[in-house]
């Protein structure tokens, strides 16, 4: 999906991992499982492989996975590692409800 691409999805966002390393499984599951705790939530996750798709980390300046980038809405956002924080990923994300 391109960037102009218009999305019915409330967040769009990419799981930059480095194929199945320890801190990438986790972060995805992290994701997953903050992304599961919102029902009403319409989301699309693209996860890139750094390591089968160098040229795209190039061109999205991801050196460092793994990395979560929120697309949409914007303002783009960008966090790192393991995404165990969850509070802070919600912060991130545009989830959590005391932030409007």
């Amino acid at each position: 999906m391109s960037d102009s691409t218009k999305t019915a999805a409330d967040l769009h966002v990419r799981l930059y991992v480095a194929n199945d390393s320890p801190n990438s499984v986790a972060a995805l599951a992290n994701l997953r499982a903050t992304l599961g705790e919102r029902a009403d939530l319409c989301f699309d996750l693209e996860i890139i492989d750094i390591l089968q798709h160098p040229d795209r980390a190039l061109r999205d300046c991801v050196t460092l996975t793994p990395m979560l980038v929120k697309v949409w809405p914007t303002p783009e956002r960008r966090i790192l590692g393991s995404l165990k924080d969850r509070s802070m990923l919600r912060t991130v994300l545009g989830l959590d409800p005391r932030i409007s």
